[in-house]
């Protein structure tokens, strides 16, 4: 059961709605989603506000949003060793930090974006106007209600400026926080729904004037950290009213040559849960 927040084509105010085929099915009575994550039951909430009469409207004819409300967005980093060896390479000064991060209880957390920052599937993603290195982070994300609830999945995008965060490790908020540098979506698939959750594939796929100039993969099997153990710290002396997404790290990271140039395209696909594909605006 796959969720989504939209505009349709003659509608300046968003829409709630269930994906079905190509088409998606509106729900009735509400323009957040949270109304529907935060219900006691997300399925059956959704189950009652689908209309038996409702018109299915064509994907295709809509523009996704991210599917979030006011949620905060957050991100755990050094959970997948490639990750790990990534960030000590690019160090100049606290390599032995993220060997260190990699193995201690208290994970890597950092906040990543508003709602206001973060943009829908293909809507426009951007680098860093000071930067030289800039990469996608395909991550899976984790979808919390305002208790912290694990209630959806769904695919995100942790734009990075590698060069900035690899000069000092406490340049890290200005190589991650940045309008435009966070994508998520296409949906929010209930968690409820999926039946191995930490054993999904992931692709990374970037094209460039039409041809591949970089592909990886890895799996959610390879977080060295559990999703309780991500939302335990998370949790620790916070409140989330709004709900709050938490990205969990990336095990795919293009070589050091490589860097984000303005039109390449980036597609995150992630088993079960669809694929978020989005264009790096230019500068």
């Amino acid at each position: 059961m796959q969720l989504v927040k939209f505009l349709g084509p003659d509608s300046e105010q968003p829409a709630v709605g269930l994906i079905s085929g190509d088409s998606v099915r509106p729900l009735r009575g509400s323009r957040r989603i949270a109304t529907v994550l935060h219900a006691a039951d997300p399925a059956a909430e959704v189950d009652r506000r689908l209309a038996p009469e409702s018109e299915a409207l064509p994907i295709a004819s809509l523009r996704l949003l991210p599917p979030i409300d006011d949620h905060e967005i957050w991100a755990a980093g050094v959970t997948y060793i490639r990750s790990k060896v990534a960030r000590e390479e690019e160090s100049e000064q606290g390599g032995s930090f993220y060997d260190l991060v990699y193995s201690a209880d208290r994970p890597e957390l950092f906040f990543k974006a508003t709602a206001d920052r973060a943009v829908g599937h293909r809507a426009p993603i951007r680098v860093r106007s000071d930067t030289k290195w800039s990469v996608p982070e395909p991550e899976l994300a984790l979808v919390l209600d305002d208790t912290l609830r694990l209630v959806g999945l769904s695919i995100g995008n942790d734009v990075s400026a590698r060069d900035i965060e690899g000069r000092n490790p406490l340049y890290l908020p200005q190589a991650k926080v940045y309008a435009g540098s966070c994508s998520l979506g296409p949906c929010v698939t209930l968690f409820s729904s999926l039946s191995n959750p930490s054993d999904l594939s992931i692709t990374l796929d970037i094209h460039r004037d039409g041809s591949s100039v970089f592909s990886g993969a890895t799996s959610t099997s390879q977080l060295a950290r559990s999703f309780d153990d991500l939302i335990h710290w998370l949790g620790l002396d916070q409140a989330f009213p709004d709900g709050v997404v938490l990205l969990t790290g990336t095990g795919i990271v293009p070589p050091d040559e490589f860097t984000l140039h303005p039109g390449d395209v980036v597609r995150i696909t992630i088993e079960g849960l669809g694929t978020l594909e989005n264009t790096v605006a230019g500068r």
